[in-house]
């Protein structure tokens, strides 16, 4: 298809807020208020990125501070408990930071994102150096398209490609939503079309309306058929 995948480049933050390994306790404190960040990325040298700190990673100095840990609390959670003796960003951030780069599509970001079960990811280049910072909210950017974008894309990239012969396929879009509607005959390719839909980014779901023979279903969740 004609369009080109987003990126983590289109989406990402680029004016990032970071501190050096030797950062104290209480300066990533006053930093993260300040500047309303919930982690921030731990550079070394002259911006390679090394490790993240995050409020989790603070938060068992408080937990502690009034009681000390117990023999199980010891056992079960040894890195909660270093990290409430912890002063530096060096002893207090979750290393080796997991990273993208900026050519990453979001697609990949976002699956790094859910199976590292993180909020957010350094932008690094090709030597570690820091170039920005995505977040969840970031790559729900994609989702910002209009739906005549949407529209425009899947009747010129995929309708017509898929469906050259037939000239009264309409393709309608409402919320994300897509609505592909007239004589759309073989299940095989009603298949494919609902896959390039899908990847299409920004779209939610498609559903199928076809004249005709009755149709079947392409598969699991592939939408509704009907006439």
């Amino acid at each position: 298809m004609a369009h080109t995948p987003c990126t983590v480049s289109d989406v990402m933050t680029r004016a990032v807020y970071a501190v050096g390994q030797e950062a104290g306790f209480k300066e990533i404190v006053e930093t993260m208020e300040r500047r309303k960040v919930s982690a921030l990325p731990v550079l070394a040298g002259e911006g390679r990125v090394i490790g993240v700190v995050s409020e989790a990673d603070l938060l068992p100095k408080e937990e502690f501070r009034e009681v000390d840990p117990s023999r199980l609390e010891q056992l079960d959670r040894l890195d909660d408990v270093r990290k409430a003796g912890a002063l530096t960003a060096r002893e207090l951030m979750s290393a080796p930071a997991l990273t993208v780069r900026a050519g990453d599509t979001v697609a990949q970001a976002a699956r790094t994102m859910a199976h590292k079960s993180v909020k957010r990811l350094p932008v690094v280049d090709g030597q570690g150096m820091l170039e920005g910072i995505v977040s969840r909210s970031d790559l729900l950017k994609v989702f910002l398209r209009s739906d005549a974008e949407l529209a425009a894309e899947i009747r010129t990239e995929i309708v017509g490609r898929l469906f050259p012969a037939v000239d009264d396929i309409s393709v309608e879009v409402a919320d994300g939503m897509v609505t592909l509607r007239g004589p759309l005959s073989g299940r095989a390719l009603r298949a494919v079309a609902a896959r390039l839909v899908r990847a299409v980014e920004g779209v939610v779901d498609v559903t199928f309306h076809v004249t005709g023979p009755a149709p079947a279903r392409t598969g699991p969740g592939a939408g509704t058929f009907g006439s």
